[in-house]
């Protein structure tokens, strides 16, 4: 009985801990090596609070389904169905004893298992090889191969039944055309029941190596204790190789519009083209100029002359997605299906005359401001900084990215945000997604 009063209030203090606010006044700098067998790792200590964060990403996104969507996604779903000798309910109960908590997640690009543990070596280290167990161990029973491949095409269904959705997945078909980034990262009710579990294990073994990983560390540890920790979390996997780069992301040569037909009482927009990708020298002012077009909510263009002085749209914006290759630049809203045209040409005319002038000096600063001070709430928690960690490891990002991030904002012009959208954003060429059943939106 005692020892299971223990437990409780171990784990009751843990959530009190988990709710409390983590690192980020002062970040140290990166500290950056490589395991034995060539996995990059990343760290950075915090020893604010007796806890530890990593975070293992692996180049294996739905960008690597090579024609079977959703496999990179049922791949890591079935990560922690089993491992090491152990079921799913015996490593939460495991883990949860330790009062640790473990994820999987996957995207285009990447795919991840995330560890947050109590830096104890009582707690850390035993959690630590469960974490490896699932990233090097997994069983990929066909029990749980099949009810994941089914729980993913309930989901895949249920997308098809809002709109937002629908148009994403129809807008990076449009944009994409046969490159990998097409592929839509949850598959497809079409693709997910031919899915086999060979393809799965095959997929599993080329992409979940240890020189295709990079390891993400922030917590209260001392250089000597992350590296055994990264050691640990992938001491199971093969060396490998990485994946190789992806092909580079065709730029469009004219404006196609497609319409979906679609049950609603209004119509979703999307509006975008190839962006830039990580790393890209145009980022910055690219990134704070979208502020001033469409990323800073009410205070932006997009929501000034679309929702406030007209009314067309509740929720109108615009951004860059910098992923490996070139990601999309989005603009989107939501507007009553009779009005669609309207808000659409609108839309088209304020991204226009943005890129031929760019923002005023007075928007400029204000959207500096209001970077650069929020910028601390991005960062705030260990949680959060090591997502930053992994982003930088993954697409080879300086280590004072973070450091430096403001001071590069502050550094971006007014000359530098034109002409780079200028080079960057050809309003005469966008593909246009618009889902809805309203009379009034263009055909293609």
């Amino acid at each position: 009985m005692c020892a299971e009063r223990a437990r409780r209030w171990h784990a009751a203090w843990l959530v009190l801990l988990l709710a409390l606010p983590g690192v980020a006044s002062a970040l140290a700098p990166i500290q950056h090596w490589r395991t034995p067998n060539g996995a990059r790792v990343y760290f950075v200590p915090a020893r604010e609070l007796p806890m530890v964060d990593a975070r293992v990403v692996f180049d294996a996104g739905s960008a690597r389904d090579a024609g079977h969507p959703g496999l990179a996604r049922l791949t890591n779903a079935l990560l922690d169905q089993g491992a090491g000798g152990l079921s799913a309910d015996e490593l939460a109960d495991r883990l949860g004893t330790l009062g640790a908590q473990l994820n999987t997640g996957s995207r285009r690009d990447m795919a991840w298992v995330s560890l947050r543990s109590l830096s104890a070596a009582d707690k850390l280290r035993p959690a630590a090889a469960l974490a490896a167990k699932v990233i090097g161990a997994p069983a990929f029973h066909r029990p749980d191969f099949k009810r994941e491949r089914q729980r993913l095409l309930v989901a895949a269904k249920q997308r098809e039944q809002q709109p937002d959705q629908v148009a994403e997945e129809a807008f990076h078909k449009a944009l994409y055309g046969d490159h990998p980034y097409a592929s839509p990262p949850g598959g497809t009710p079409a693709d997910l029941p031919v899915l086999t579990d060979e393809e799965v294990q095959g997929f599993y073994l080329r992409y979940y190596t240890a020189r295709n990983a990079v390891v993400a560390i922030v917590g209260d540890l001392d250089a000597k204790a992350a590296h055994r920790l990264a050691r640990t979390l992938t001491a199971r996997l093969d060396k490998g190789d990485p994946a190789g780069a992806l092909p580079p992301v065709s730029p469009l040569t004219g404006s196609t519009t497609r319409s979906v037909d679609f049950p609603s009482t209004q119509s979703t927009v999307l509006m975008g083209q190839p962006g830039v990708r990580r790393g890209d020298p145009d980022y910055f002012p690219l990134y704070v100029g979208n502020y001033v077009l469409g990323g800073g909510g009410l205070v932006s263009r997009l929501n000034e002359q679309i929702r406030e002085k007209r009314g067309l749209s509740y929720s109108v914006y615009s951004y860059f997605l910098p992923m490996a290759r070139k990601g999309p630049f989005v603009l989107g809203l939501q507007t009553r299906n009779d009005q669609t045209r309207k808000a659409l040409d609108l839309m088209r005319q304020v991204l226009a005359r943005y890129v031929k002038k760019g923002p005023t000096a007075e928007e400029l600063e204000a959207a500096k401001k209001h970077i650069t001070g929020g910028f601390a709430l991005r960062i705030d928690t260990n949680r959060k900084v090591v997502e930053y960690l992994a982003m930088i490891g993954f697409y080879h990002l300086p280590l004072d990215y973070l450091q430096r991030f403001n001071a590069r904002v502050e550094a971006v012009t007014r000359e530098q945000i034109v002409k780079a959208f200028q080079r960057r954003v050809h309003p005469d060429r966008m593909v246009t997604v618009i889902v809805g059943p309203g009379s009034d939106a263009p055909k293609q």
